[in-house]
């Protein structure tokens, strides 16, 4: 074996780049194992992003027949008694549309005096309610004291929902985090495959550090160019 590919030995045991109790091939087999754990993750998810992301990519341009939404408008009545406040009129509706209203959005307009044709009027408060899902969305407009709700409706098909889970519309902060497991796997894919390319050789090492240094300066720069 050639000893100048190898990292030099400290005297005190183990290797200049390396902890004293960790071994150079231990080390690099457990960096292998990492790597293509994490990398299987990665695959599984990815396939879902990688293929919604080539539907949003080409889609136009291709003329690709994807993402359509079916919508209906309809004006439906309230049950006894009135919703005393947005919340309930949520609840309300994510009860009968089986959407669920843990992530309602909701926007609540005071009473407001307007002009119409010159005269003013007085405006009675206004209710707006949000609720989604990947497939499907409720959007309500309602005046309190109304004994109706205005009600508009979307179904997505096949090719809005992919797209929707791919940019995680109407899902929760578990979904995020679980896209977010995906962005942090090819963080640490990308750092395992360097370490397991240099294999803790020295001029590698300093050659990996170098491409890393110049790529983060120059993400640095082109962000300060846009004014981030």
């Amino acid at each position: 074996m050639n000893p100048s590919i190898e990292p030099r030995r400290k005297s005190g045991g183990g290797y200049l780049f390396l902890p004293k109790n960790w071994a150079r091939g231990s080390f690099l087999k457990w960096l292998r194992r990492t790597h293509g754990w994490i990398g299987l993750w990665g695959a599984s998810l990815g396939l879902l992003f990688g293929f919604s992301g080539i539907l949003l990519n080409h889609h136009e341009v291709m003329k690709i027949p994807a993402a359509k939404v079916e919508k209906t408008e309809a004006q439906l009545a309230l049950p006894e008694p009135l919703p005393g406040d947005p919340q309930a009129l949520a609840a309300w509706l994510g009860e009968k549309f089986r959407l669920g209203a843990g992530h309602a959005k909701i926007l609540r307009e005071p009473a407001r005096t307007v002009l119409w044709n010159g005269v003013s009027v007085e405006q009675p408060p206004r209710w707006q309610i949000t609720l989604r899902t990947p497939r499907d969305s409720v959007q309500a407009e309602y005046w309190p004291g109304n004994r109706f709700v205005t009600v508009k409706r979307g179904t997505g098909n096949m090719f809005a929902l992919l797209t929707n889970l791919h940019k995680g519309v109407g899902l929760g902060v578990a979904w995020v985090l679980l896209a977010d497991t995906l962005a942090g796997g090819l963080i640490v894919l990308s750092l395992t495959g360097i370490l397991l390319w240099t294999r803790l050789h020295g001029g590698r090492l300093a050659a990996a550090g170098v491409g890393l240094g110049s790529l983060g300066l120059a993400f640095g720069l082109a962000w300060q160019a846009l004014g981030g």
